[in-house]
């Protein structure tokens, strides 16, 4: 049977979760920032530094002193194994051992690190290959590749515009507890009333039931499959 190991000599665990940070922070911009790097990972720019340094010489990020860093295809390659493992373990967590969706993060990132194809290959299986996570954030295959539903965020929807959540931004264990609290959920449907100019702020009708009231901030971190 294959050897089950936290992860390969390659790279160690805090390369990985670099690696995976850098990732995150490309889908917002182009070039992932040593500051924004520092802040994700909740270290200091100077220790940024120091890695991104090591893992330019490994050949997964391109790294030039001062300016912004991405991946090379191998760093990609890496980043994208990580966010499949993190995913589909979140998914067991939910489905198979009743945890609710703010409690899985931590525990994921922990798992992610596991190293065994053969595990991965089995559980995707198992869990009947799902393409999104219990967050609404899409499931990279064997091949790296995943579906992105089309969507946007709660406060861009037009009084009168019906949805669907389908997915959110912040999956901070606040933020999910908070959208427990007021009844939000992935596949939630969801309708403005009303748009208040003062502070930005939405009445939303959820499930043609009761309607809330959302902040704005709380709006750009929902989206909305129109």
């Amino acid at each position: 049977m294959e050897e089950i190991t936290l992860n390969k000599n390659q790279y160690s665990l805090a390369e990985e979760d670099y690696i995976k940070a850098i990732y995150h922070l490309s889908q917002q911009n182009q070039e992932a920032l040593t500051n924004d790097i520092a802040e994700r990972l909740e270290t200091k720019p100077a220790s940024v530094s120091d890695m991104l340094k090591k893992l330019a010489d490994k050949k997964v990020v391109n790294y030039v002193k001062y300016k912004g860093v991405t991946l090379t295809e191998e760093g990609v390659k890496i980043a994208l194994e990580l966010v499949r493992k993190h995913r589909l373990w979140e998914v067991f967590l939910v489905e198979k051992l009743n945890f609710t969706w703010d409690e899985v993060h931590e525990v994921a990132e922990q798992l992610e690190h596991i190293n065994s194809p053969l595990l991965i290959e089995r559980l995707d299986e198992f869990l009947g290959f799902p393409k999104f996570d219990p967050h609404g954030d899409p499931i990279p295959d064997a091949k790296g590749e995943f579906l992105v539903k089309p969507h946007v965020p709660l406060g861009e929807m037009e009084i009168g515009q019906v949805g669907r959540v389908v997915a959110v931004q912040d999956i901070s264990a606040l933020f999910l507890q908070y959208l427990n609290k007021v009844g939000i959920y992935i596949g939630a449907k969801v309708s403005i009333t009303d748009k208040i100019e003062y502070d930005g702020s939405l009445e939303v009708l959820l499930d043609d039931k009761k309607t809330i009231l959302v902040s704005k901030e709380v709006a750009k971190n929902i989206f909305v499959g129109i």
